[in-house]
């Protein structure tokens, strides 16, 4: 599964739009401002004494001419005020989304049937240290991703796109899928027969079953017509730490890399195909479904 923000990179943008109407409210503020005040009070000045001229002359003045005048002076631009305006909502924006929430939307099924297409979800960018906006580098350790977390990404293949899978395998782990079923660290999971799940997006039934990934309880997906074999494996860094065969795989997670599945699991092009997940490439946690316009009962959080 992917998603890419707006316009291919929408926190350029905003760091972009950010910086821009930083600089043109700072110089009006500090600036352009006492510029068009000076100017005003020269103005005001010419005008009182003129008015004082006519009042001697008797010619009666105009009432609230000066105010006018003054306000007319003293008006920014409209580029000036419009930029003024949008400056502190958009370095508000900026931040909430680089360091705090990021709002993503899920487009396909590979995560099914923890999250549907259309749910809008909230990632949490703080939990797993703070990054940089924009260049993404770690700057504060924090936490570190466990297994059963649903973890959005930069695809390593091209980190211009957001994935989003759930953490399997840490540093070390020896992660086992055979024959659909997966193992970790010589440890095979726990699972539970649930009712087949109706996949409204492809209109077929798959097999809905209760995985237990050490400790942590979420439903997952399998397609019996689907064989067990990973179809062409890419040659990503580390290959040789992996082996396929006719009945799935085995893989030794490296250091500071995550080995990342969807929960559909026969519809998922995930890290059986194109390997690791650096921890540079990470974005955040996703925790919360905040909106799905098509089913207003998605929103809430979920594991």
């Amino acid at each position: 599964m992917n998603f890419q923000s707006i316009l291919g990179n929408f926190s350029l943008i905003l760091f972009v739009l950010t910086i821009g109407t930083g600089i043109i409210w700072f110089l009006d503020m500090f600036f352009l401002g006492k510029q068009r005040r000076l100017a005003a009070d020269k103005a005001l000045a010419d005008f009182d004494a003129r008015n004082a001229k006519l009042t001697v002359e008797g010619i009666r003045l105009q009432e609230g001419g000066r105010l006018e005048l003054e306000a007319r002076l003293l008006k920014q631009p409209a580029w000036i005020e419009y930029s003024g305006s949008f400056f502190p909502v958009i370095a508000l924006v900026f931040f909430l989304r680089s360091f705090l929430y990021e709002p993503f939307k899920i487009p396909s099924s590979s995560m099914l049937p923890t999250l549907y297409v259309g749910d809008l979800i909230l990632v949490n960018k703080f939990t797993y240290g703070i990054r940089l906006p924009i260049i993404n580098k770690k700057v504060i350790e924090l936490n570190n991703p466990q297994r059963g977390d649903v973890m959005v990404f930069k695809y390593p293949e091209n980190p211009a796109l957001d994935y989003i899978k759930r953490v399997v395998g840490v540093p070390g782990d020896k992660i086992v899928y055979k024959n659909k079923r997966l193992s970790v660290n010589g440890k095979e999971l726990s699972y539970a027969s649930l009712p087949d799940f109706l996949d409204d997006e492809r209109l077929s039934y798959s097999s809905q079953l209760n995985e237990n990934l050490t400790g942590v309880k979420h439903k997952i997906l399998n397609d019996v017509q689907m064989p067990a074999f990973v179809r062409d494996p890419h040659q990503f860094p580390n290959r040789e730490l992996c082996s396929y065969d006719d009945a799935g795989f085995a893989c030794t997670v490296p250091e500071a890399q995550y080995f990342m599945m969807g929960d559909n699991r026969d519809n998922s092009l995930d890290s059986r195909y194109w390997g690791f997940v650096p921890d540079k490439n990470i974005v955040g946690k996703a925790f919360f479904i905040w909106m799905n316009f098509s089913d207003l009962k998605r929103i809430g959080s979920f594991q």
